[in-house]
């Protein structure tokens, strides 16, 4: 069968960063919650680097069972003072922790929960360790769960700390699909940043029209997707005025160069091609594209998120896939078709902090009303003006603007 990768917008990989300032891990791993965090992933879990910065210690270890290709664990504690809980990352499609939540490095939002006095335990999915041939048909929802499961369960019988889920996108449907399975009294709360329960109406239908095209895509052998943003940013870095290959949409004779074509896909994401795009009300990120005469003369600019922090983050990525599979778990759950895939929104028990962006995914609370119809009273849903779907991650007034929302009542 051909396992071919489908590409969404026509961008190809690059090769992954490195881990920043790594030193060998033992001498990390001699004091504080590290060591017992790493016993408790067990003896499939090797060490992947180390690294220091004031105040903080970032350890990552790989984890080899359940699969071909392993899934990688990100633990990031406070060197001043014990925790006194845990906040689980959970990173969207095609993205890892580093790329999602420990970008820039030293302003980011897994720093604002280690300085809440968490542990924060950042879960990156196999994909982003894999090559296309190594993503299977059955990589869907349920399978990104059971990993998650399998470290929450490990940290939890290490530590017995109260904990949080904590998901943007894609990793927000996981963080909701997880607490749905989890009857744990130490979970407190579910932060959802900027993802879509089920849609209504015409939506709905349209959720159900992607959800039958990845399942086309899975039935003839494309078990992968790639997004192509992280080769997008790439090229604009590399070669910002270099012509590219996709025409302007108001002069289809003339290319983008590469920084007009990543800025534009950046702002516009919701009028690219592709099946999922549309879910976007704008763009991943908030900001302005006007078209000059030439290609060169256009005008571009990001409102919250500077470009170069965009292009650490792509930097950083691994793969950059995401598995055909749990695309279309997600279009089921946008469609509301339990049938193929379903979320138990009335299992869900723990506080539910659902925020949304205005110029991502919108104001869509049917999710948040589903949970609180169940019976669940500890349950909002916010939605924040201005902001596109990645700048509550990397808007340089996102600490003022989005993370306070994010913030739990108690640690």
């Amino acid at each position: 069968m051909d396992r071919r990768t489908v590409l969404a917008a026509g961008a190809a990989g690059v090769a992954a960063v490195g881990f920043g300032a790594a030193q060998p891990a033992s001498a990390a791993l001699q004091k504080g919650p590290l060591p017992h965090v790493r016993r408790a992933l067990g003896p499939a879990a090797r060490e992947a680097g180390v690294e220091w910065g004031n105040g903080w210690v970032r350890a990552r270890f790989t984890v080899a069972d359940g699969g071909a290709v392993p899934f990688a664990v990100d633990v990031v504690a406070d060197t001043d003072r014990a925790p006194t809980a845990v906040a689980y990352l959970l990173p969207g499609g095609g993205l890892n922790f580093a790329g999602n939540f420990f970008t820039p490095r030293r302003h980011n939002l897994a720093h604002h929960f280690r300085r809440l006095g968490h542990l924060v335990v950042g879960i990156t999915p196999r994909e982003d360790l894999a090559t296309p041939d190594a993503v299977t048909a059955d990589r869907g929802l349920a399978a990104h769960r059971r990993d998650v499961r399998r470290v929450v369960d490990a940290v939890d019988s290490a530590l017995g700390l109260p904990y949080r889920l904590v998901g943007h996108s894609a990793g927000a449907a996981l963080a909701l699909d997880s607490a749905s399975e989890d009857g744990s009294p130490r979970l407190r709360q579910v932060v959802v940043v900027d993802t879509t329960g089920p849609y209504e109406g015409d939506l709905a239908v349209r959720a159900a029209q992607t959800r039958d095209t990845f399942q086309a895509q899975i039935t003839s052998g494309a078990y992968v997707t790639d997004p192509g943003l992280k080769g997008l940013l790439a090229r604009a870095v590399a070669d910002p005025e270099g012509p590219g290959a996709v025409p302007r949409p108001v002069d289809p004779a003339t290319r983008f160069t590469h920084a007009g074509l990543a800025h534009f896909a950046l702002i516009r994401t919701g009028t690219l091609p592709g099946p999922a795009n549309w879910i976007y009300h704008q763009g991943h990120s908030a900001g302005a594209y006007t078209f000059g005469a030439t290609p060169a003369e256009d005008r571009y600019a990001l409102t919250h998120s500077p470009f170069a922090i965009w292009a650490a983050s792509g930097a950083a990525l691994g793969s950059g896939l995401v598995p055909t599979a749990l695309l279309r778990d997600l279009a089921a759950v946008w469609a509301g078709d339990d049938t193929v895939y379903r979320i138990a929104w009335e299992r869900i028990r723990a506080e539910v902090v659902w925020v949304n962006m205005e110029l991502g995914r919108g104001d869509h609370p049917r999710g948040a009303e589903l949970i609180r119809a169940a019976g669940n009273p500890r349950v909002s849903f916010t939605v924040v003006p201005g902001y596109g779907h990645g700048d509550p991650m990397f808007g340089t007034a996102a600490d003022q603007d989005v993370w306070p929302l994010l913030t739990p009542r108690e640690a």
